[in-house]
């Protein structure tokens, strides 16, 4: 089982739950894509499926701090009070720069998952034809649901958050899916976000509840097909990364535009640019070098973290 953390793992782990929570804000940026990059993902996975009448006989039968040992109690509290942190914290800002630096943002995001899909591809081996065909299904699945036109309903009633929070969630831990997309489809993103900064905690508990429910249910899935399937879902997992590739393009051109019910405009038909094309099209300049820049840092970061990753397992 897992040794005690030193404070310090305790507050890298924060810290990664802070970036995961941040890139779940974000339409088109998975947390799961963060949990791949910092190395959590399957032991986080591992640790969310052992939630369940295991960990409860568990409790009852050895006590508390069996039970904790048991699902890596401490791991799940630093990684997803960093989630949380990020997610009450940072919703303003991230929304704010979204829309006052959109190409920057999504630059870093750019380079962000294109460096992670990268690294990741290069841990499929031996490619057979039904890890082709695993890839090909991720890449157009993540396709398919970025090109999916956002719902704009009516305000929903507080108990839709339930099944809203258990679809989000799932896409939240698959890389390359962002749950905030899911919930923009849904017609879910306003009213979550309205949630989380006026701290409606009634709203919260219910999407939360949901949040749990898809979280126990699909991490058991998950980790299975990552226990007998690792190399295949691994291909499908790239895929899903290089899919939406496309979607978070820095350089968009909005043709049509929805009101949301606050008052908020949320674009539901983009199509892609190029830099050279961008500033006739929108009137707006490109910030070419600064997204390239961003674009190099992103890129950079995750290397590094990759390359701390491989050299703390050598050493261990």
């Amino acid at each position: 089982m897992f040794d005690v953390m030193l404070p310090l793992e305790v507050l890298i782990l924060f810290l990664k739950g802070a970036l995961m929570g941040a890139a779940d804000v974000v339409p088109g940026v998975s947390g799961g894509t963060i949990a791949f990059i910092t190395g959590i993902y399957e032991r986080l996975l591992n640790s969310l499926k052992k939630l369940g009448p295991a960990s409860l006989k568990i409790l009852f039968r050895e006590g508390v701090a069996a039970c904790w040992r048991h699902i890596d109690g401490t791991f799940l509290v630093a990684v997803f009070g960093g989630v949380l942190f990020s997610v009450f914290t940072m919703a303003r800002v991230i929304t704010y720069s979204l829309s006052a630096w959109p190409i920057q943002v999504w630059s870093f995001f750019f380079g962000l998952v294109v460096i992670s899909a990268v690294l990741i591809l290069r841990k499929v081996s031996h490619w057979s034809l039904s890890r082709i065909a695993a890839l090909v299904a991720g890449v157009g699945m993540a396709v398919l649901i970025g090109h999916a036109t956002p719902g704009m309903h009516a305000q929903p009633e507080w108990y839709s958050f339930l099944w809203a929070g258990a679809l989000a969630i799932c896409a939240m831990i698959l890389p390359g899916i962002s749950g905030s997309f899911i919930l923009l489809l849904l017609g879910f993103y306003a009213p979550v976000l309205q949630a989380v900064t006026r701290f409606d905690f009634g709203i919260l508990f219910v999407f939360a509840s949901g949040c749990v429910l898809g979280l126990l249910l699909f991490s058991h899935v998950l980790s299975w097909l990552l226990s007998y399937y690792h190399q295949t879902t691994l291909a499908f997992l790239v895929g899903l990364m290089l899919g939406a590739i496309e979607k978070i393009w820095p350089w968009k051109q909005t043709l049509a535009w929805k009101l949301a019910d606050n008052g908020v405009q949320i674009p539901v038909q983009q199509v892609n640019v190029m830099p050279w094309q961008y500033e006739s099209l929108t009137g707006q300049p490109p910030e070419f070098v600064v997204a390239i820049a961003l674009m190099m840092v992103a890129i950079i970061a995750v290397s590094v973290f990759e390359w701390c990753g491989r050299s703390k397992i050598q050493t261990d």
